[in-house]
């Protein structure tokens, strides 16, 4: 039985040709394609410091979360490693569970904790760790299960969507399952297409998830943002804001807060 450690010990492969241009880089694209992860990590912490303050500080947890997914997919891409695999799903996990008990809003909540926002923090601690031990028993299917969880936040947005009339916000659900879903069709392509990419030597779809999924979060992120700021602070105004401008076509989104006296 090969080492956890050892190279190619998982039993997920992507389509990209293994060790193509370095005999220590099993896929090279993928690999470096999760650079994304850790320039956007640190520049949202800071552009969300002003919001995290406010809000909620476990925000940057998030954002490290996000970090270390990046750190642990070149890890697992770079070796194909069983280690470097659950390293990876696993930060997925709780970075999904910490976005969860934040901006979760409680209308959602089961109702027998009846909107207390410390017991569902709790209960989403217990289903992150279960389901963290469980990732051991089949790792073959941790990933869709991870993309299905998604699938939950996508209905949640929807039902925000209905509900709002804010032109911002209805914007940026539009723009985050768009992208989300163009993210997780070139996902699923390239895991269950491989054969056809192959014959047409296109290897690159799971590289272009990497680069898609890492601006859907931050996208994400200020969605949920918007839509938990109408239940959890009603005295304030949040605008968002994209980085480096926002008068450029292509940015990355923020929340600004503007304090006023409107009435929930």
């Amino acid at each position: 039985m090969p080492s956890i450690f050892a190279y190619q010990s998982s039993e997920v492969d992507w389509c990209e040709s293994n060790f193509q241009y370095s005999e220590l880089v099993a896929e090279f694209y993928n690999t470096f394609t999760n650079i994304p992860f850790l320039i956007f990590g640190p520049l949202m912490i800071l552009l969300m410091y002003p919001y995290a303050q406010k809000r909620s500080r476990y925000i940057y947890v998030f954002w490290v979360l996000f970090m270390i997914i990046g750190l642990f997919s070149m890890y697992f891409h770079m070796t194909l490693s069983f280690l470097g695999q659950l390293l990876d799903e696993i930060a997925i996990l709780w970075l999904l569970g910490s976005g969860y008990s934040i901006w979760m809003p409680r209308c959602y909540f089961p109702s027998f904790l009846e909107g207390n926002r410390s017991q569902f923090i709790r209960l989403v601690f217990i289903t992150t760790m279960v389901s963290t031990l469980l990732s051991f028993l089949r790792p073959t299917v941790n990933a869709y299960i991870l993309n299905s969880i998604a699938l939950h936040i996508v209905y949640i947005v929807c039902q925000e969507y209905r509900k709002t009339s804010n032109k911002e916000l209805r914007h940026l659900i539009e723009v985050s399952v768009v992208l989300w879903a163009v993210a997780l069709t070139s996902w699923i392509s390239d895991r269950l297409l491989c054969s056809f990419w192959q014959r047409i030597h296109f290897f690159y779809l799971h590289s272009i998830w990497h680069v898609l999924i890492s601006i859907t979060f931050p996208y994400g992120m200020v969605t949920m943002a918007l839509v938990d700021a109408n239940y959890e602070m009603p005295g304030e105004t949040l605008k968002v804001r994209y980085w480096p401008r926002d008068s450029w076509p292509v940015g990355l989104p923020y929340v600004e807060i503007r304090g006023d006296d409107k009435n929930c």
